[in-house]
């Protein structure tokens, strides 16, 4: 059998001035973002109980802002475009730091050719990102 939890006043003040739900609108997302940012100040003189609700608050405020702002993904080829760009390299260059074939690469990045794991890794690893970046 199941014992009562007897909850702390600290928590149960929290629940009164802002309960866990999900947000519904921008006006409810900027009172859960106070409530936040007031918390994050006093951090460390938070109870067990009111470090719970700050976590379960920030994952409320990302659920919200995720669906109501949503982040379109970069196309791969795009981003190799990108990150070549922003070293200032060609497909040479970029082939002979990867050890990448060139035509590999112009075939990827003319959208001829999808990008195999191997090269996705290659990649990866020349630019220091994460390989996610290139599916």
């Amino acid at each position: 059998m199941a014992t009562a939890t007897i909850l702390p006043e600290s928590y149960l003040a929290l629940i009164r001035e802002f309960p866990l739900r999900r947000i519904k609108s921008e006006e409810e997302n900027d009172a859960a973002i106070a409530v936040f940012e007031r918390l994050m100040e006093n951090r460390k003189g938070l109870d067990d109980w009111e470090v719970d609700y700050l976590h379960i608050l920030a994952e409320l405020i990302h659920d919200f802002e995720e669906d109501a702002y949503p982040i379109e993904k970069t196309p791969p080829v795009r981003m190799i475009k990108f990150l070549m760009e922003s070293r200032d390299m060609n497909q040479v260059e970029l082939a002979k730091a990867t050890g990448l074939p060139k035509t590999t690469l112009s075939e990827i990045l003319l959208e001829h050719r999808s990008i195999t794991p191997k090269t996705r890794n290659a990649l990866a690893k020349f630019f220091n990102v994460d390989p996610s970046l290139f599916v």
